[in-house]
């Protein structure tokens, strides 16, 4: 199967930065889209950013030009780099591979606080 192992979470302060980091392994093939989602307590997981596997990308409004989605050149690693956070950033973000079923990483916990 395919195992998604996620990294870069944690606490950090509003108008700062924080990059999260998702490896796939396993049997995945194909040049699959990846992707963040994320989910607040008491909200909907939302959609954060997706990256398709020829680099296209695409964001939700609330983080255009603060958040930006890479992948490596093998495209088994998907990265999230966030700036300028804000308090409703705050949300447990989840990493996916978008195929003909989905992959979800465990979930890490992003805290914006000062």
């Amino acid at each position: 199967q395919v195992q998604l192992v996620e990294s870069g979470g944690g606490l950090v302060q509003p108008g700062g930065s924080l990059r999260l980091s998702c490896a796939a392994s396993g049997s995945i093939r194909g040049r699959y889209s990846m992707g963040w989602y994320r989910q607040a307590p008491g909200k909907q997981r939302e959609l954060v950013a997706v990256i398709t596997g020829g680099g296209y990308t695409n964001y939700a409004d609330s983080v255009k030009e603060r958040f930006t989605i890479s992948r490596d050149n093998a495209k088994s690693t998907v990265h999230l780099q966030m700036n300028s956070l804000k308090f409703e950033d705050t949300a447990v973000y989840y990493c996916v591979v978008i195929g003909p079923r989905n992959y979800w990483g465990q979930g890490t916990q992003v805290t914006v606080s000062s």
